[in-house]
């Protein structure tokens, strides 16, 4: 016997043909354990995104491995290898609900067998230690299953599981301050990006004090006192410089000194208003009377808007920093301004930190003592817990997978859903429904511009709607139209009804139509309704320019009437208005045309007639082929290339099949009225319009012209 083991039997895959093109089977373990040996050429869709589906957005950011926001083959294929690894039994997949039995899980792998731990600690923790299988809803909200006091393994330490109160003040001084991470209880707490980034915020605000401590002088020329002079040496800062500028133009120039002050004329306008020292007027006033090289009145002469302040000034800055005086020269000001210079220098450099507003001596406390490694031990003790957080995210995934990761193979390796009919594709968002019918093929659309270049491509009609409910968000969704017709279509301004997955009704406006065939019946009633359309246009067209003819003629009969009134000529008689030739010729005329339409049916007639009787409704079929034929060609060989791709792929997607949409298959996606079984039907319309004698009248001299030609070349003998 040989050494070497036989080579492994492949996997008999199993197709079906759907929608004109063969489509893989998902419905046994063994093919999710081969998956990845399937030809990547077979699958329907490559790539599909990961919003503006139907499908839940949480399980499909966890396929989507790299965040992209693209779900793509090599990501189903490790999802797929995953569930199989750690369950035993695959084939729980394919029945309902996401309920996972214990005894799928494979004990035999590693994360199996963790994952079986952590499930039966999650059964006993809600109270349900003897059940066979977990669910999602039991992993779902995590705070269920942790209490803020015990580690759990995610990293977080919540204040509660300090140890004591000091470290417990300083987790909360982080969480303040900072910020917190909610831990799996659903506390907040800290982990050790937040601990490192407030220790160097510390000390940075730590630093910044020191800097002013070590240039106390300079950085604070008043103490503590220096930030309350500074606000108050700011507030008049440019007022003063006003005021000082102005007595240099007064130096430079004698003439200045006069336009640079009030004019008098200006203070005879305040004489008629009701005054106050806040007054707008009054404050934008100069700080007190210019003069060249005057100093600044610190009392007396000054704006009464600005005298308070001033007299803080006084108080505030220069008293404590130049002595007592009465006045302020120019260069005691720059003085004045220089001393603040260093301070405000610091000031610019203060961190940009919630910290800067703390106790520097709380901070520097943490900084020195050992609060820092001691909340460090705690965090690496709460990772290294018995299998909390990892787990319960792996269960949650398990679970996750073991509701939703079949539907979505069945939407990406086939588009089963789709074309079975029995459950919606992921992408199907709703059912419009608009003009006598009800649409199944309905998309999201994020972004119609673009949508709208690549979608005609697919081949179907496409009705592009904008959807809106009271107190949601607005958005676009593109319908396909593969049943009845769209004679009533308008744009814009049409109406209708969307219903989403969830059953809610929206209102959907029609914005935009890309035209293609919609059905067969349709092209062939297409080439008489062009025709009724063209020729109901041409009778409107000549009914209006005949009523204007009429209208102009009467106004230029009635403007001549008055015209010859007031000249005292008389009209012309009634006589004379009727012109009895040229209504005979009227008549003569459309005798001519009634006996040219008579003997050209009757020639037909008598063609017909001289022709053995089975051929008569062949040729009646070959006239209406030759009108609808073409029409009815086109549009079937357009209907046959319908392809879902386009539609897809506009959104984002990369659909690897011919998907297409035949005629049969289209027209299940669309519903158009029908009676119910069993509906009793009236065809008594009291209001239906009365068909008028003439046609009856018309029908009967159309029918004696055509007898009389028959007649007349020997047909009836």
């Amino acid at each position: 016997m040989s050494d070497t083991p036989e080579a492994s039997t492949p996997h008999r895959w199993r197709f079906f043909r759907v929608g004109g093109f063969d489509q893989v089977r998902i419905d046994r373990a063994d093919d999710l354990r081969n998956l990845a040996t399937l030809d990547q050429k077979l699958w329907s869709v490559l790539a599909c995104p990961t919003s503006d589906l139907e499908f839940d957005c949480r399980t499909l950011a966890l396929i989507d491995t790299d965040g992209d926001g693209q779900i793509r083959q090599p990501e189903i294929v490790a999802a797929t290898e995953w569930v199989c690894r750690v369950l035993r039994t695959p084939e729980v997949l394919f029945d309902s609900g996401d309920a996972v039995p214990l005894a799928a899980l494979n004990e035999a792998d590693e994360e199996g067998a963790t994952l079986l731990a952590a499930a039966r600690e999650v059964l006993a923790v809600l109270g349900r230690p003897e059940a066979d299988a977990i669910a999602f809803d039991d992993v779902a909200d995590k705070t269920r299953l942790f209490s803020a006091d015990h580690p759990n393994g995610d990293g977080i330490v919540p204040a509660a599981l300090a140890g004591d109160e000091r470290l417990a003040a300083a987790i909360a001084l982080i969480v303040e301050t900072l910020g917190g991470e909610a831990d799996l209880s659903g506390e907040p707490g800290i982990t050790e990006g937040t601990l490192t980034a407030f220790f160097e915020q510390a000390q940075q605000v730590s630093d910044w004090h020191r800097a002013a401590e070590d240039k106390a002088d300079d950085v604070r020329p008043l103490g503590e006192d220096t930030a309350a002079a500074a606000e108050v040496f700011d507030a008049v800062r440019a007022k003063v410089d006003d005021y000082f500028t102005r007595c240099r133009l007064a130096a430079f120039d004698a003439r200045a000194g006069a336009a640079l002050n009030p004019a008098e004329a200006f203070y005879g306008g305040l004489g008629a208003q009701t005054l106050d020292a806040g007054h707008t007027d009054i404050a934008a006033l100069p700080l007190a009377l210019a003069g060249a090289d005057k100093p600044l009145p610190l009392a007396g002469e000054l704006n009464p808007a600005w005298a308070a302040r001033i007299a803080q000034l006084h108080d505030a800055v220069v008293t404590p920093l130049l002595g007592k005086r009465e006045t302020l020269s120019e260069a005691d000001w720059k003085d004045l301004a220089a001393r603040f210079a260093a301070y405000r220098g610091w000031l610019g450099a203060k961190p940009d930190s919630a910290l800067a507003t703390l106790d520097v001596t709380r901070l520097r406390e943490l900084l020195e003592d050992d609060t820092r490694a001691r909340l460090m031990e705690r965090i690496e003790a709460d990772r290294a817990a018995h299998g909390a957080a990892g787990p319960i995210d792996a269960l949650e995934r398990l679970t996750r997978y073991r509701r939703d990761l079949v539907t979505l193979l069945r939407n990406f390796v086939s588009l089963t859903n789709f074309y079975a009919r029995q459950d919606k594709a992921i992408f199907q968002a709703g059912t419009l429904y608009l003009d006598e019918r009800s649409c199944e093929l309905v998309l999201r659309v994020p972004d119609m511009a673009k949508h709208a270049k690549l979608a005609p491509l697919s081949g179907a009609y496409l009705v592009y709607c904008t959807c809106s409910r009271k107190g949601e968000k607005p958005f676009t969704i593109v319908a396909a139209m593969t049943g009845g017709d769209a004679d009533e279509m308008m744009v814009p301004g049409r109406n209708g009804l969307f219903y989403d997955r969830a059953g809610l009704d929206w209102s959907a406006t029609v914005v935009k139509v890309v035209e293609a065939p919609i059905s067969v019946r349709q092209a062939f009633f297409s080439p008489y309704k062009r025709v009724a359309r063209l020729i109901g246009a041409q009778m409107e067209k000549f009914a209006a320019s005949r009523d204007k003819a009429v209208e102009s003629k009467a106004q230029a009969g009635i403007a001549d009437s008055a015209a010859k009134a007031e000249a005292g000529t008389p009209a012309a008689p009634a006589s004379q208005a009727f012109d009895i030739a040229k209504f005979a010729g009227i008549f003569a005329a459309i005798g001519l045309a009634i006996g040219a339409i008579g003997t050209a049916l009757a020639a037909i007639v008598s063609g017909l007639l001289s022709l053995p009787a089975w051929k008569i409704p062949l040729v009646f079929v070959g006239v209406v082929l030759l009108i609808s034929g073409p029409s009815m060609l086109l549009a079937w060989l357009k209907l046959r290339r319908r392809n879902l791709g386009p539609l897809l792929d506009a959104n984002g997607w990369a659909v690897n099949a011919r998907a297409r949409i035949n005629i049969p298959f289209g027209g299940s996606l669309t519903g158009t009225p029908e009676l119910p079984d069993g509906a009793s039907r009236s065809l008594d319309d009291p209001y239906a319009e009365k068909g008028g004698a003439w046609k009856w009248w018309l029908l009967a001299a159309i029918v004696v012209v055509v007898l009389a030609e028959l007649w007349r070349n020997g047909v009836l003998g």
